[in-house]
């Protein structure tokens, strides 16, 4: 098998000049001289494109958005002239690329390639990472951890405790080009002073007492993945120096003795702390600060992205149902405007567990109801008048349901049987839709119904198109 570099080269219909049989010595070269590009192989290192167009055609923007960091060499026809500012802007977009033209030398790899072209987070994705990132706040964060995932930069996360930065450290990872190879969270608030050194940096045996043999440590473990340093700002300050020295020759010094050893690790760490502040108090150093400050993300809190909360108590509504093995149940509409008024000191973390409480309290019913959230108003000063100040349950009673006194009266001329039983049907499912917010699955469910019977019900009582499929649908 041959160990010379993959280079794609997409010429979008252009002459070659062949170029790719004077390359062929140095890469192994696959070609595309199609119009329309398709995406390189995945083992793919390098990924030319002729650059003749004054602008990328839309298939070859949606092939680099899925290729990821994947680096990219623009090339330039002999005879193409200076490139225009306009036209050197719309095809930099395309990712990680570098501009150079069409020569008998072959392209230098350059930029650190790819082990694997990344996936971006999709809808799916992000969901399953808890990631919810509909408002303004949260797409700024998400757009820094894509660009931060196509580098092997250090990334710091600050944010209050319970906003997530865990999830978003592995979303970074997962995004990456390394995303099978390990990621090792580090809980450093959890480590005694004494031993967070030879857990991090590993240990030779007789470093201490105990040390019976060899550990390699925690950077070794996450050799060509992540590392994930959560509470930096309580790391001790002889550890501190320790990781700086990781930080800029990239090697570790085992306890214990014996030669420095190199590791190739992306560092992402965390702090729910003000650590400019613990720099100034002298608790943290200044030098090991600009060093884990490359790629700064800063996690908003619950409260300043409330339209994304029903989403998220959506979300683990279906996760945490499944964890307990409970029945599927669903959020009535009236709950939300409950959650979005609640301060949510506790962020992300409180909510998952509000939601989890609900669920195990609410026993056999299938739809959790505003008073099965109303504990968390309880806590909090201004409980009372949050919870007066919702909109009656009136509200959200979908319209046009049938009294049920008055549905089983008959009337004196009579009425048709089969056309109430179908006017019944309807707004019953009508209303389990509007209750599930679309999802099929749990409106049939709540209605003790299979799926399918459900679905052949919504066709037979044109109802197809009424509300889409939820995201378990």
């Amino acid at each position: 098998m041959s160990e010379r570099p993959r280079l794609h080269w997409s010429t979008l219909g252009e002459p070659t000049l062949g170029l790719e049989h004077r390359w062929a010595g140095a890469w192994e070269i696959t070609l595309d001289r199609a119009a329309l590009p398709a995406l390189p192989p995945r083992e793919t290192d390098l990924w030319v494109i002729t650059a003749a167009a004054p602008e990328p055609p839309p298939a070859l923007v949606r092939a680099g958005s899925e290729a990821g960091a994947l680096p990219i060499l623009l090339v330039l026809p002999p005879t193409g002239g200076a490139v225009d500012p306009q036209a050197l802007f719309q095809w930099s977009a395309l990712g990680s690329v570098r501009w150079g033209p069409m020569q008998d030398l072959p392209p230098a790899p350059g930029l650190r390639p790819a082990t694997q072209p990344p996936l971006n987070l999709t809808v799916t994705q992000a969901l399953a990472l808890g990631l919810v990132g509909i408002g303004p706040a949260m797409q700024e964060v998400l757009a820094k951890a894509k660009a931060a995932a196509a580098t092997r930069a250090t990334v710091l996360l600050q944010g209050e405790s319970g906003t997530g930065k865990e999830i978003i450290a592995r979303a970074i990872h997962s995004m990456s080009g390394q995303a099978d190879l390990p990621f090792v969270p580090v809980h450093c608030g959890a480590i005694p002073d004494n031993l967070i050194e030879s857990e991090l940096f590993g240990f030779t045996k007789g470093a201490f007492t105990d040390a019976r043999k060899d550990a390699p440590g925690k950077f070794r473990e996450a050799s060509g993945g992540t590392i994930f340093l959560d509470e930096v700002s309580t790391m001790p300050l002889g550890a501190q120096v320790r990781l700086l020295r990781v930080l800029q020759e990239r090697e570790v010094q085992p306890l214990g003795g014996g030669g420095p050893v190199k590791v190739d690790v992306r560092v992402v760490a965390a702090t729910n702390a003000d650590l400019w502040k613990r720099v100034q108090e002298g608790a943290f150093r200044e030098d090991l600060f600009y060093r884990l400050e490359v790629v700064p993300i800063t996690l908003p809190p619950l409260r300043a992205r409330r339209e994304e909360i029903p989403f998220l108590a959506q979300h683990f509504l279906n996760r945490k149902a499944r964890e307990h093995g409970l029945y599927p149940k669903a959020i009535h509409p009236s709950v939300d405007p409950l959650l979005m008024a609640l301060p949510w000191s506790g962020n992300v973390r409180q909510l998952e567990n509000a939601v989890e409480r609900a669920i195990v309290l609410s026993a056999g019913r299938p739809v959790l109801m505003r008073e099965d959230f109303t504990f968390l108003a309880d806590r909090i000063p201004e409980g009372r008048e949050i919870v007066q100040a919702l909109p009656p349950m009136e509200t959200f009673a979908p319209s046009g349901l049938v009294p049920a006194a008055q549905a089983l009266d008959l009337p004196a001329e009579g009425v048709d049987l089969n056309q109430v039983v179908t006017d019944v049907e309807k707004k019953l499912m009508l209303q389990s839709l509007q209750v599930t917010r679309g999802n099929k699955k749990r409106a049939a469910e709540l209605l003790g119904l299979k799926r399918t019977t459900f679905l052949e019900k919504m066709k037979r009582l044109d109802l197809e198109d009424v509300a889409p499929d939820g995201a378990e649908a």
